[in-house]
């Protein structure tokens, strides 16, 4: 039962329902009145709702961001494609968790493969399977937690959705020859800490090339985290924030050598990772050199060394767990150059 009391302001309404107190101040004692009653059947129906009924998909994903993406170490790219699916796609974010089913995640994949005019008039373009999967992973994770943990929905509606097509592994090398032009334009100068932020690119390519490092963990390094007397790097990791513990990577003699001048410093690298990417593309376009990636130093540093040791040994110094993507997307030497070596 509400409590209707005089203000100074006005009649203040007062209630208590299924643990929910909420108060107000009303100008009348009508509208106080009212208000209550109106207040009173919505908290009593909330009761008997369930969760699905409560929450919209942008309160699951508001309390997916907060306590479990920024826990990430990916939680920055991962905030901004969660606040890209709030605001490209509304009709689906202000949905109740209960109403939501397959064909509607269906049509957000569709709309993304295709390419949408966002509610703002912005014209979208088609955008990879490989972006739209990363996209999927992350939203049926929330969708997960969410069943699973938080008890907010009892069905999933990524079940029978069919998944898309993986794209065929890159199979690109890196020769000695690129990489020695590539140094020389960023003015690498071997055994002598960089000066400028072009130099940093260069030897943090180099460092790739001889450890196969990906670029954040090649950045994150610093004079605590190197160990040059043992030749291993600790790094931050993707999966660092359910493992609670860095990655050790054993370092090639040459890479220890790579990293001799800067090993001294708090962090080896000053430069930022977007830097990092935008120098190495640039470079690269002037030298007219086509379809090649900064991570492809990784794939080419593992496939040099598939040489020298054993798959059990490369897993341990990439990281992998699952052998099957050592061997179908980073071990990248060519039937032909097997052949050549038997």
């Amino acid at each position: 039962m509400a409590s209707i009391k005089p203000h100074k302001d006005g009649w203040r309404a007062q209630l208590y329902v299924a643990g929910v107190r909420d108060s107000k101040v009303l100008r009348t004692q009508r509208e106080a009145k009212a208000w209550a009653s109106a207040r009173e059947t919505e908290l009593r129906q909330r009761k008997d709702a369930q969760p699905a009924d409560l929450h919209t998909v942008r309160d699951m994903l508001t309390r997916y961001e907060k306590e479990v993406s920024s826990k990430k170490q990916g939680a920055r790219h991962e905030s901004l494609r969660i606040d890209a699916f709030l605001r490209d796609f509304p009709d689906i974010a202000d949905r109740k968790l209960s109403n939501i089913h397959t064909p509607d995640l269906a049509m957000w994949r569709d709309a993304r493969l295709a390419g949408f005019t966002a509610p703002d008039g912005r014209r979208s373009r088609p955008v990879s399977s490989a972006s739209v999967q990363r996209d999927i992973n992350w939203l049926r994770n929330a969708f997960s937690i969410a069943r699973k943990e938080w008890h907010w929905m009892e069905h999933n509606p990524f079940e029978g959705m069919r998944t898309l097509p993986e794209a065929p592994p890159r199979t690109r090398r890196v020769s000695p020859h690129e990489v020695k032009r590539i140094c020389r334009a960023l003015g690498h100068r071997t055994r002598i800490a960089p000066k400028t932020k072009s130099q940093e690119v260069a030897l943090a390519f180099l460092v790739g090339l001889r450890s196969a490092m990906r670029a954040g963990e090649i950045l994150s390094l610093g004079k605590s985290t190197l160990d040059l007397n043992r030749r291993v790097a600790d790094v931050t990791h993707k999966m660092q924030y359910i493992t609670g513990r860095p990655r050790q990577v054993p370092l090639t003699r040459h890479a220890a050598r790579l990293l001799q001048p800067v090993a001294h410093l708090d962090r080896c690298f000053s430069i930022s990772a977007a830097s990092l990417d935008a120098l190495f593309r640039k470079t690269r376009n002037r030298l007219l050199i086509e379809d090649l990636h900064f991570h492809d130093s990784r794939a080419e540093a593992l496939t040099r060394l598939a040489r020298r040791v054993d798959v059990m040994t490369l897993a341990k110094i990439s990281g992998h767990k699952d052998l099957r993507i050592l061997q179908d997307v980073y071990y990248r030497e060519s039937p032909a150059q097997i052949a050549s070596r038997l």
